[in-house]
């Protein structure tokens, strides 16, 4: 039912392979509900109507799946919503499901073991900064399907079983840009791999401390430093973008050689003209070479 053993770049590839979207726009729309989820769909049915019909309508064969899965323990299930609703660090997810450290790590040990959701640390040693033991670790769902489940499902399950979907519809509309926005994010990292295979990527991941975050930082094998930004929008990113992660940058003390900025529609003519060996553009088109061997 779930591809938990494949990672995102192979499970983006499985989708688009099975279901065959007309663009990459639909791929990357449609795979963040349904990546992972190892089942035929039709990628031309608007999306609330598909999900609707291979979610909502299956939420019994689905539900019951899914607690063979995780275990279905309600420590756990809440632990699940709070990394999903949340900002996925270990912390605040345990506080989200009013659990202490103690209990909330247990848990995540056991939902690590069953393949539900990874710990990731942040990035600090590529940046040469130490403390990052203080900063809280954020928890990755393994597929973002599972993420979709336990954002918009769990939480509001008994509506849903009754086949009320109004509050279903109303939470999504509020919260789907940034949903959309991790699962491009992730999509961004095994981009990013794969654009450096001359120049592998000795170390990756996003960094984050109490006060800044940068969306992807890289060590190639080179020595050459990255920072990222991933911005799936539907207005065109302009310099000011640039500016902002520079500045990120700069008030860690991280000197990139190299910026990149992914997006989903385009970049504006005055960053477009910045565009050379340090500043790399990337929109979605670029995303076809994921599926490529």
């Amino acid at each position: 039912m779930l591809l938990i053993d494949d990672a995102t770049k192979k499970q983006f590839k499985k989708f688009c392979e099975k279901n065959k979207p007309k663009d990459m726009e639909t791929a990357i729309k449609y795979f963040t509900i349904f990546g992972g989820l190892d089942i035929k769909i039709d990628t031309t049915i608007p999306l609330k109507e598909l999900i609707e019909k291979e979610i909502l309508n299956k939420y019994s064969y689905l539900k019951n799946e899914l607690t063979l899965f995780t275990g279905g323990y309600n420590v756990d299930q809440a632990i699940l919503s709070g990394i999903a609703l949340g900002d996925r660090r270990t912390t605040t997810s345990f506080k989200r499901a009013f659990v202490s450290f103690e209990e909330g790590m247990k848990c995540v040990e056991k939902l690590s073991e069953r393949g539900v959701i990874e710990v990731e640390a942040s990035q600090h040693f590529i940046t040469n900064q130490r403390g990052d033991n203080k900063v809280a670790k954020k928890l990755l769902f393994t597929t973002p399907f599972l993420r979709f489940w336990y954002a918009f499902i769990s939480p509001i399950y008994k509506g849903i079983k009754e086949g009320k979907y109004e509050e279903f519809y109303k939470n999504y509309e509020n919260r789907e840009a940034e949903f959309t926005d991790f699962v491009f994010e992730e999509l961004c990292l095994e981009l990013l791999t794969d654009l450096y295979k001359d120049d592998k990527l000795k170390n990756s991941g996003k960094y984050w401390d109490e006060n800044n975050n940068i969306d992807l930082i890289a060590r190639t094998t080179s020595g050459k430093l990255i920072a990222a930004s991933c911005k799936y929008s539907n207005s065109k990113v302009k310099k000011s973008e640039l500016t902002n992660l520079k500045n990120t940058c700069k008030e860690i003390g991280f000197e990139p050689d190299i910026f990149v900025l992914f997006t989903k529609t385009g970049f504006s003519n005055e960053l477009k003209s910045l565009k050379g060996d340090t500043l790399k553009l990337y929109t979605e088109k670029s995303f076809k070479l994921l599926l490529e061997d």
